[in-house]
């Protein structure tokens, strides 16, 4: 039996560098997420989105993240 995914709901998260935790010695990271991102949104889109956003931050960017979601349902 074939599935169909439906793509319906895109989230745009930017993680930023949030220094290294005092009592594990591990890296920190604050996240940073945007919903009801268009779901034809392009990757040079997206990146470009999240470019202007970093200079307005207090800490450095590590990663931009995007995150789809669909529904499956059998044929």
């Amino acid at each position: 039996m074939a599935v169909i995914a439906t793509h319906n709901k895109t989230r745009l998260s930017i993680v930023l560098y949030d220094g290294v935790d005092p009592d594990t010695g591990k890296d920190k990271y604050k996240t940073k997420s945007f919903n009801n991102i268009r779901l034809d949104a392009t990757p040079e889109e997206l990146q470009a989105f999240a470019d202007a956003l970093v200079p307005l931050q207090q800490r450095n960017l590590y990663a931009v993240e995007k995150n789809d979601h669909s529904i499956l349902r059998e044929s």
